[in-house]
């Protein structure tokens, strides 16, 4: 039956951190409510706390009016409310059947008796054909798509016979059709009754979809009333989605953001980055770079597109020198790459941005003056292989933070204190305050806020117009088809074309599934 939820004064706090500060959101039966924000606004802990993972320190949570607390998920299931999490809760070497059953068994022959595998594929089959989300039970998941795999997790949940979906983040790794599916599902589920939140913070999905906007910013809901020409929903404390996506940025961000990257036409110049040929397998043994053949020049970026897993990891760790290659040549200037440690690729003459900056990126227990000299602490004036020098590299970071727009109370403090945004900033200020011959930067705004985002893609820009050859590996089609100049799409592990970033995202996204149109070959 439809359910209505209702949000009052939700508080959470992790010692003196403000997660959630007294929120009020209310959801209607039967439809699309967005909960929008920077990463680290609050969003998924207050949703966790929807959903029984946390439970709120101030406030109260209704469900048709009636005042409900959630110890576990068991408890929010019970009451009408499912969650499908940004990373999937699924077993891959079970089936689809198993993987839904699990933790709802049902079982034959009493309490010790054994799994109603019959029921719980005859239970999927049916929740799928309800609501049009076909699947198969008997597949392993570990061998479906990553947009077969999200299906299988609302069937999961639809089969919990919940009213309330919580989608959180649910397009970070899917291609754009995979998306426009997910779309469909959500208003098809809306119109049966459902009730979804929406967690996410791209802009064009959320006025695709969105009934109405709820607006979260380092903690606490905006208020609608504080911007009156944003079309708000004054009555229900939300926005409406005819609300422009630049008004909902600057409401995310708390000032005037970009959405677009500037730039002038590119001006390749001379053939820096040369990779012929390149095999590399990946932790498990298996191949995942197939003779994967590219070019970057100086004074363009080079943008690979596809979706997380493709193969795009192995191939940037291989250039870094962080994985061994089994065949093939990576040149920088004629120069080989390959057997080099990392060390010796950065000193060549390469800047990197990791996808994992809290793994690869920052130390978080090092200054931010520590972290900016990571690449060149032992070179003058930081130092030699014996000391560091502290007052060059105090003189350096206050230039860097200033420069790079790093918010932080002291050069001194431990990176590990500062934001998400804020340690990638780091990371970007680090690797381009030297002179490079080449930049690769591997999903360079992944968990970063809309500002952010706008002051790095215009940091790339930069790099490129003084003539470095970049490398920009992204899972965010909307980044790679701003930031590149032409785009490598990448699938299972090979390059399948190199296409203008004007060519349509519906072409690029086939690609990214592995579809070659006749107009992609065409551009080989």
């Amino acid at each position: 039956m439809p359910l209505r939820l209702e949000l009052r004064g939700i508080t959470k706090r992790f010692g003196d951190l403000v997660a959630n500060d007294h929120i009020d959101i209310t959801v209607e039966p039967g439809e699309v409510h967005a909960l929008l924000g920077e990463n680290g606004a609050g969003k998924s802990t207050l949703m966790n706390q929807l959903y029984g993972l946390l439970q709120p320190d101030e406030g109260e949570i209704l469900v048709d009016g009636e005042p409900k607390v959630f110890r576990s998920p068991r408890d929010a299931i019970a009451a009408g409310i499912g969650m499908v999490h940004q990373h999937f809760m699924l077993v891959p070497v079970f089936t689809v059947a198993e993987n839904i059953a699990l933790g709802a068994e049902e079982v034959r022959g009493g309490p010790l008796g054994w799994l109603d595998r019959r029921r719980s594929r005859r239970d999927v089959l049916e929740t799928s054909k309800r609501y049009g989300l076909p699947v198969d039970p008997d597949a392993l998941v570990e061998n479906l798509p990553v947009g077969s795999q999200q299906r299988v997790e609302i069937v999961k949940a639809l089969t919990r016979e919940v009213d309330l979906l919580i989608l959180d983040e649910p397009t970070a790794v899917l291609t754009p059709q995979e998306t426009d599916e997910l779309l469909a599902v959500m208003r098809s589920l809306a119109e049966t009754g459902k009730s979804i939140v929406f967690i996410t913070h791209k802009l064009r999905e959320v006025k695709a979809i969105a009934d109405r906007i709820t607006v979260i910013r380092r903690g606490r809901t905006v208020a609608p009333s504080n911007h009156p020409a944003t079309a708000p929903d004054p009555a229900k404390g939300s926005f409406s989605p005819d609300t422009s996506a630049d008004e909902l940025a600057a409401l995310m961000v708390g000032r005037d953001v970009s959405l677009e990257v500037t730039k002038t036409p590119s001006d390749p110049g001379r053939e820096v980055l040369k990779v012929s040929g390149l095999i590399v397998d990946d932790d498990r043994g298996t191949r995942a770079v197939d003779r994967v053949d590219l070019v970057v020049r100086s004074g363009e970026v080079l943008g690979i597109a596809g979706v997380q897993g493709n193969g795009q990891t192995e191939l940037v760790e291989a250039i870094m020198g962080l994985r061994e290659s089994r065949a093939g040549t990576i040149e920088l200037e004629d120069k080989n790459l390959a057997g080099r440690t990392t060390k010796q690729v950065l000193r060549a003459g390469v800047g990197y941005v990791p996808e994992d900056r809290s793994l690869d990126g920052v130390v978080k227990d090092f200054t931010v003056a520590e972290n900016l000299v990571l690449d060149i602490y032992d070179q003058a004036p930081f130092g030699n292989r014996f000391k560091l020098n502290p007052g060059p590299i105090a003189e350096s970071a206050r230039e860097r933070v200033s420069q790079f727009d790093i918010r932080t109370s002291s050069p001194q403090s431990t990176v590990g204190t500062l934001s998400g945004g804020n340690q990638q900033k780091v990371v970007v200020a680090r690797e381009m305050s030297r002179p490079l011959k080449l930049l690769v930067a591997a999903q360079p705004t992944r968990g970063v806020d809309v500002g952010s985002i706008e002051f790095i893609h215009n940091q790339i820009i930069h790099e490129r117009d003084a003539g470095t050859a970049v490398l920009v590996v992204s899972s965010e089609l909307d980044e790679v088809v701003g930031l590149a100049d032409r785009i490598a799409v990448m699938y299972r592990g090979r390059i399948l074309a190199v296409v203008s970033p004007d060519t349509p995202r519906e072409e690029i996204g086939l690609l990214m599934a592995g579809v070659v149109t006749r107009e992609a070959e065409d551009t080989e």
